[in-house]
């Protein structure tokens, strides 16, 4: 994915251009892309049960 990002007066504020209602902030570059990653798994996870399961398939 892709992160576009950009310095505020006080944090770096960042989006995922493949899901732009995914934006957060961030007082240095590494935590904004720590709290990004962060928001797009709470995204994806949602609604997921506890029990889930894996499988890596080619697309």
């Amino acid at each position: 994915m892709n992160m576009i990002y950009w310095k505020s007066e006080r944090f770096w504020l960042g989006k995922l251009l493949e899901h732009p209602e995914i934006m957060t902030q961030g007082e240095t570059l590494e935590e904004l892309e720590a709290n990004i990653k962060e928001a797009y798994l709470l995204m994806a996870m949602d609604e997921v049960p506890e029990d889930y399961q894996t499988k890596e398939i080619v697309v």
